[in-house]
């Protein structure tokens, strides 16, 4: 073991202070500094000044773990690490090493980034022997922030209701980054996101909350950093109370610009959800670096196996946080009461959430339960109980898919949706039994008790894979440019290019592209579910094919707003299915459907057998949904058709024999209003032909309602 004093450093005594709250907590008098640690012999807070000048002051009291001391004359601003003393047994799972400067797990707020150089920021030598090399001048100082003095004003929650809710999942940066209308200083900032342009565009899609890709402080993987690149989605956690400096317009800004635009957005009435990652660290495996929590107590915060020798990766990342320690809970815990209480943020996905809820035996690295305690810990807190909670419900470990297994309150995004949508239109091992499922809210999934349609987030795309246009012009991914000879990234993505891979000038390709884009949107915005648009697909954004860009801070991630007609086009007539969502409650509807309030139908106009539901041949159906509580004098059609072939529907003869309005044929651009005006809007009769071509999505209307009490079997 190393003593912290040593002949370069004079390390002088903290007063006594408290052992909550955890991190840096300023005063009038100085700062509360508290750390917790079950391990440790020693902890030194390590202040800097602005020419890199360390003074350590070392925390000799000690609490249930915690050590703390009160520093007097420190104030907001004060750039601060810690060095912790303990023993050196990395087969026993112990990396203590003082050489190495720790953020603080608890900081507010981040200074600089992470350097490789000499590789000073791991905790070991080549051969395992550790090493000693000090590494305070590659590693991000934590910052003391002061008291909240931001003028909220009038700040209030939007507080929309999950039927009512379109979630729009977005990159701060790549959002912006090239955005004419959006002043150059502000693009790919957090008060891009708030500007004027911006949300006009957000409220004109219809959407009512934007989901950010992670805006905690990150750290770059060896394997990243080392080909000269950044993990530029940020899934990769160093501080989960800070937000990622990278998106401040001002050096040091980034906490106060935060809260201006969860203030800009609540005031368009817009909620902001950020997706968060605490399943694991930036740290990865037992040989990564020491920047957080493997130097304050590796054997508390990892999931460990082999006697403490190696990590548990249940994530794909190297590691696994150990969320049944109670310490590592209320880390998790504290940061997400952070965000909602201080940065006012309405809610959060959950990254890789199945990991979040392992607890015990059984498999490596735990089974999943909905009753961890982790959802019992969510569930009791009067904060976080009441905010959106969002889960991606599946890891990379054993009985990893966990789709539907979520307690009621959570929702999750709804990976069964994407894949049947996308095989149905696309053409891949196609269901139509499936395919019923998850147009009428996935009842196979969350018909439990507590839980409606609206526990499913549907989408089609979303950061992880190809664009909605890359969608339907790419059969393979090309991920070259990620500099990981195209091995990263899925291979099964069910797509389809149409006879051409990538871009073409064919107009009958990119007719064929454009009504297939169409018909993904009228499946997002048209079914019960809440449906999340990835930001770019409604004006087109391509990735050459790429369906990983995680390192590319470039045009490959950045939005393109120099619009084409066509662009234009998709962004008009999405913000018309959203209005028409928005007008008819049953397009939204959290009932499931019981049978009776809905008329599945063959393209002749006959009810749909049981053998119709499996034959390999039909691809074309319709179905009528009956009028709602909230609604009831709107009766509405579906008519799909997932051939390649031009198919003729007979449209539907119900009692009173309503005659048809078209509000959506996703042949034509547009999409009518709320009341049919339009082209589209054309009166058809019960009973007509409706030609549909190949792969084609029709909405229709009845003119005349069909009644209160009516049935439809």
């Amino acid at each position: 073991m190393t003593a912290l004093t040593t002949a370069a450093f004079e390390t002088k005594v903290a007063l006594s202070g408290r052992p909550h709250p955890e991190g840096a907590t300023v005063t009038d008098e100085g700062t509360n500094f508290a750390l917790y640690s079950e391990s440790a012999t020693a902890v030194t807070v390590c202040l800097f000044d602005e020419r890199g000048q360390e003074t350590r002051v070392a925390l000799e009291q000690r609490t249930a773990h915690v050590w703390h001391g009160f520093i007097e004359g420190v104030r907001a601003g004060q750039r601060y690490g810690f060095r912790v003393d303990g023993p050196w047994e990395p087969l026993r799972g112990q990396r203590f090493n003082p050489n190495k400067l720790l953020v603080d797990p608890h900081a507010r707020a981040l200074d600089g980034k992470v350097s490789y150089r000499g590789r000073a920021i791991f905790d070991h030598g080549a051969d395992g022997s550790r090493n000693d090399a000090d590494s305070a001048a590659f590693v991000p100082k934590a910052v003391v922030v002061g008291g909240d003095t931001f003028d909220w004003g009038n700040d209030a929650p939007p507080s929309i209701r999950w039927r009512d809710t379109v979630i729009y999942e977005a990159h701060v940066k790549s959002l912006t980054a090239r955005h004419p209308e959006i002043a150059p200083e502000l693009r790919g900032t957090y008060l891009g996101v708030a500007s004027e342009p911006m949300i006009a565009h957000l409220r004109a899609l219809g959407v009512t909350a934007v989901e950010l890709l992670p805006v905690h402080e990150v750290a770059d993987e060896p394997s990243v950093a080392l080909r000269g690149q950044r993990n530029y989605w940020g899934y990769a956690t160093l501080g989960y109370f800070a937000p990622d400096q990278r998106f401040a317009s001002r050096k040091g800004e980034q906490v106060r610009e935060f809260k201006s635009m969860v203030k800009a957005l609540h005031a368009a009435g817009i909620e902001v959800l950020l997706d968060v990652v605490y399943n694991h660290s930036c740290e990865g495996d037992e040989t990564g670096p020491s920047l957080f929590l493997r130097g304050i107590d590796n054997r508390v915060y990892y999931k460990l196996r082999d006697h403490g020798a190696r990590t548990v990766d249940v994530t794909g990342c190297g590691n696994s946080l150990r969320l049944e320690h109670p310490q590592v809970l209320k880390l998790v815990c504290d940061s997400l009461r952070y965000w909602v209480t201080e940065m006012r943020v309405d809610g959060f996905r959950f990254d890789l959430a199945t990991t979040l809820g392992r607890e015990g035996g059984g498999h490596e690295g735990g089974d999943f339960s909905s009753a961890a305690a982790f959802f019992h810990a969510i569930h009791q807190d009067p904060v976080l109980s009441r905010v959106k909670l969002i889960a991606e419900p599946w890891d990379l470990g054993p009985d990893g898919m966990q789709l539907g297994h979520f307690p009621p309150r959570w929702r999750e995004w709804n990976a069964r949706f994407r894949d049947g949508i996308r095989r149905f239109w696309n053409g891949h091992e196609r269901s139509l039994s499936d395919l019923g499922y998850r147009l009428t809210g996935s009842s196979d999934l969350f018909h439990t008790p507590g839980r409606a349609t609206t526990a499913s987030i549907n989408f089609v795309t979303a950061h992880d894979g190809f664009t909605m246009r890359d969608l339907v012009s790419y059969t393979k991914k090309h991920n070259e440019a990620n500099g990981e000879n195209n091995r990263d990234g899925t291979n099964d993505n069910a797509s389809i290019h149409f006879s051409v891979e990538g871009e073409t000038d064919d107009a009958l390709v990119l007719a064929a592209r454009a009504r297939q884009v169409r018909n993904f949107f009228a499946m997002l915005f048209l079914t019960p579910g809440v449906p999340m648009i990835t930001s770019g697909d409604e004006i087109r954004k391509t990735q050459k094919g790429n369906n990983n860009p995680y390192v590319l801070d470039d045009d490959t991630s950045y939005l393109n707003w120099a619009l084409d007609d066509e662009a234009r086009a998709l962004r008009d007539y999405c913000g018309a299915l959203a209005r028409l969502r928005k007008r008819f409650p049953a397009l939204g509807r959290e009932n499931f459907f019981d049978g009776g309030d809905i008329l599945w139908l063959d393209a002749d106009g006959h009810p749909m057998q049981l053998e119709d539901w499996g034959a390999p041949d039909v691809m074309a159906l319709s179905a009528v949904v009956a009028p709602v509580p909230e609604d009831p004098e709107t009766l509405l059609c579906f008519v799909l058709n997932g051939d390649k072939t031009e198919v003729s529907f007979r449209l539907p003869s119900l009692p009173d024999s309503p005659s048809w309005r078209v509000l959506v044929d996703t042949r034509k651009r547009e999409a009518c209003g709320p009341s049919g005006e339009g082209e589209s809007g054309k009166i058809r009769e019960a009973g007509a032909t409706y030609i549909m071509p190949p792969r084609c999505f029709a909405l229709l209307i009845a003119t005349k309602p069909l009644g209160r009490d009516a049935r439809m079997r």
